[in-house]
Parts: structure tokens; C-alpha cells; sequence
């Protein structure tokens, strides 16, 4: 006979601002409930990402209090009465979706599905996280419309910075639209979106210059498999004849490893001074930069635009189509691993994809919404390679474990 499941607490704990500029504070909040179209998550792993600290410093204005993190894995409990059975269950593995409760009628929602915009709607009630409450809680509340089903082979501890740091790196790489055996130089790409977007740009068949200007973050691009790795302080005994920092000698490297004329694309994933400037000087002329870091104002010299006709656009997250596609692509090379990294920011993380050509999800783990101080004060000494993450629900991942994840779906809560 069929164990019931038992029912749903009235209350639950969240990490929260409830200042600007202050200290996250564990409180005990409502459970949400639940839209037409949502889901409630039990979640397993949230991650945290650059954009949270944006949040808890004001940048987005948002309303306070609010529940942290907008990267998340977990387990649905319930859903809203227009998601459909077939998409969405009670025990379905999820990565949660960010954007919540998309208008329905803007050029954006409604245009046809392969044009991947529904994520630029800008009536949205919010972005999980970001504006509205996210994943560093019990339970969250998600619009099943964003939210990819996680096939077998990724586990939560992988999947929650997928959530972001995943769907932006993969959107990034298309969006440079190269073929295979082309450039791809990727500044920033020891970080948490990077570690990935080499990844996805090796497996897709690219070759790829990965910059960055840390020790454990270059060491993090060779073991990720980029093909040429550049230190960004090359050049920097005082700054370079135009000043920016590494002068031309990091360009110059970039257009001496692709054979002189520089990466056929550049994605840029450091908010760093000059991060863009460096990228468009690395890009051959008429290729094309994809911006996807968010400092508060992006500078290109003219001659890279007017003189040298290099291209820019930005780019957000992935369609709800890509976040599949993603999560299929990295099921079908072997899946991501759960991490094995060392908790309570005992060291740097290791984290493997699991069978031949896996994708690595480099994580830290934390146990428990208290270990928020821990973790943020890990992340700001500069010691993390790739992903902070909080294991919120520990049961989740033992049955995780225990599975295999072998199963799409885990019992019921």
C-alpha cells in the first residue's frame, strides 16, 4: 500500500536581506504558496552566485525582505492547477526556473519558441532570488514554465549552479555562434560561469583561450580543458601603453595562439575594469562579443567597433527550450557530477563529471542554511574555485545517492 505523504509545514527557515549592505538573517517565514502555473520546490542545494551580492548591496531595488539565492535544486511537492501531470509532478527531480509568471503576450512570450526570448519578458513578477523570494529556504516557490526536469546523471549538487551559472555560460556559447574548430576566448574563465562555459565551448567542438588572473582560477581552465590559458596580469609591472590593465600583451597572446588574427568570438564573464575592452581587442575583426557580466557600465574602445567592425550583444539566460537542450547535452556525455568538494570551506572543491566527457560542476559545499556567514565570508577571501553551494536538505541527496540517480523522479516528500 502507498505511503501517504505527509502534509506541508505552515512555516519553514529562509536566509534573507532584510537590509542593504548588512548581514544575511535566518528567519522563519510563511511556505509559499502556490500560482496557476507554479511549482513548490523542496529544495536541496541552492548555490551562490555574484548576483547575490548585487542583491543584498541594493543594485536591483529590491523590495526587502527577501529570501536569498536564485539558483536552486530540489524536489517538487506540489504544483499549481494549470501545470499539467505530463510536465510536472509530486517527486520530479527539478532544476528551479528563475524568471516568475512571464505576461503571456508580449513579443517576447509569444513569438515562436526556437527564437529563445521568452526570458527577456519584462512584465515578469520577478526573478527568483532577485526580486522575488529564492532558493535559500525549505521550500520554494517557481514558475513551471522556466524549470527544466533533470534527466538521470545530474545530481542536485551540480544542478543548483546550473540554475545560473549554467544556463548563462550555455546561452553565452551559442550566442557566439561559432562552428566547430573555430576561436572562442573566454575572459573570466576560471570562475563559476567559466569553469562551465570552457566546458560547453570544448564539448560543442570549439577550441578555446581562457583568461583570467588568478592562480587557482588558470589552474581551474587547464584542468577544464581549455586549449590555451592566458594570465590577465601579463604585462602589468605598470599598466600597458594604453592603460588597461595588461596593456596589449594579453591581446597580443590571444592573436598569437589563433594564428594571428585573433578568437573568431569572445564571451565576456569577468566584470573586472577593462574586461571588455580586453575581449574585443583578443576578437579578430568581424567577430563577434557576447556580454554577459554585469558591471555598471561596459567600455569598448571605438576602434574595436568603427575600425575593426567587432560585434557585440549581450546575453542573459537560456529559453526554457536551451535549459533543456543543456541539461540533455550534458546527460548524454556522461552527466555531472554531485561534487565531492570539502565542506564548511574546508578547501577548494572538487567537483567531476561522472563517465567519459562528463561535465565538471566545480562546487564548495556548506551544510545548512546557518552556514550562510561561513560561506560568504569564503567566497569574498578569494580562495573558491568555481561554486559555493548550501546543502540545504541532506536527506535529499543521501536518497539521491542511494538511487543512484538513476531515477527522474525521488519520492514524494
Amino acid at each position: 500500500m502507498a505511503t501517504a505523504s505527509p502534509p506541508l509545514p505552515d512555516k519553514m527557515k529562509a536566509v534573507q536581506v532584510t537590509a542593504f549592505n548588512q548581514p544575511y538573517e535566518i528567519n522563519t517565514v510563511p511556505v509559499p504558496t502556490l500560482g496557476p502555473h507554479d511549482l513548490l520546490v523542496k529544495v536541496a542545494v541552492a548555490s551562490y552566485c555574484h548576483t547575490d551580492g548585487m542583491v543584498a548591496s541594493g543594485a536591483f531595488h529590491t523590495p526587502l525582505p527577501v529570501t536569498a539565492s536564485h539558483e536552486g535544486a530540489g524536489t517538487v511537492v506540489s504544483t499549481g492547477p494549470s501545470v499539467l501531470p505530463a510536465d510536472f509532478r509530486p517527486g520530479d527531480r527539478v532544476m528551479c526556473g528563475l524568471p516568475l509568471h512571464p505576461c503571456s503576450s508580449c513579443p517576447d512570450c509569444v513569438g515562436p519558441a526556437d527564437n529563445h526570448r521568452q526570458q527577456y519578458c519584462t512584465r515578469v513578477a520577478g526573478h527568483v532570488g532577485v526580486h522575488v523570494d529564492g532558493c535559500l529556504a525549505h521550500f520554494v516557490r517557481v514558475d513551471a514554465r522556466f524549470t527544466t526536469k533533470l534527466p538521470p546523471g545530474i545530481g542536485f549538487r551540480a544542478a543548483a549552479p546550473l540554475a545560473c551559472a549554467g544556463r548563462s555560460a550555455w546561452a553565452g556559447v551559442a550566442k557566439a555562434g561559432l562552428e566547430t574548430g573555430e576561436w572562442l576566448l573566454v575572459v573570466g574563465a576560471g570562475g563559476g560561469l567559466g569553469h562551465l562555459a570552457v566546458q560547453f565551448a570544448r564539448a560543442r567542438g570549439l577550441r578555446v583561450v581562457a583568461v583570467d588572473a588568478r592562480d587557482g582560477a588558470l589552474q581551474l581552465c587547464r584542468e577544464c580543458g581549455a586549449d590555451v590559458v592566458v594570465d590577465a596580469r601579463r604585462g602589468q609591472g605598470g599598466k600597458g601603453s594604453k592603460g588597461k590593465e595588461g596593456g596589449d600583451a594579453v591581446p597580443a597572446e590571444v592573436q598569437r595562439a589563433t594564428g594571428g588574427g585573433g578568437a573568431h568570438a569572445s564571451l565576456v564573464l569577468s566584470d573586472a575594469g577593462g574586461a571588455t575592452a580586453l575581449a574585443a581587442a583578443g576578437t579578430r575583426a568581424h567577430g563577434t562579443l557576447v556580454q554577459v557580466a554585469q558591471p555598471d557600465e561596459v567600455k569598448v574602445p571605438f576602434r574595436e567597433l568603427v575600425f575593426r567592425d567587432v560585434r557585440v550583444r549581450g546575453s542573459l539566460l537560456c529559453s526554457p527550450g536551451e535549459s533543456r537542450e543543456m541539461v540533455r547535452f550534458i546527460a548524454e556525455r556522461g552527466g555531472a557530477g554531485m561534487g565531492k568538494g570539502k565542506g564548511k570551506g574546508e578547501g577548494e572543491g572538487e567537483g567531476e563529471g561522472e563517465g567519459e566527457g562528463g561535465i565538471r560542476v566545480e562546487t564548495v559545499a556548506f551544510e545548512g542554511l546557518e552556514s550562510i556567514g561561513e560561506l560568504v565570508r569564503f567566497v569574498r577571501s578569494g580562495k573558491l574555485r568555481g561554486k559555493a553551494v548550501v546543502v540545504v536538505d541532506p536527506e535529499q541527496l543521501e536518497e539521491e545517492r542511494r538511487l543512484g540517480a538513476e531515477r527522474s523522479s525521488l519520492p514524494t516528500w
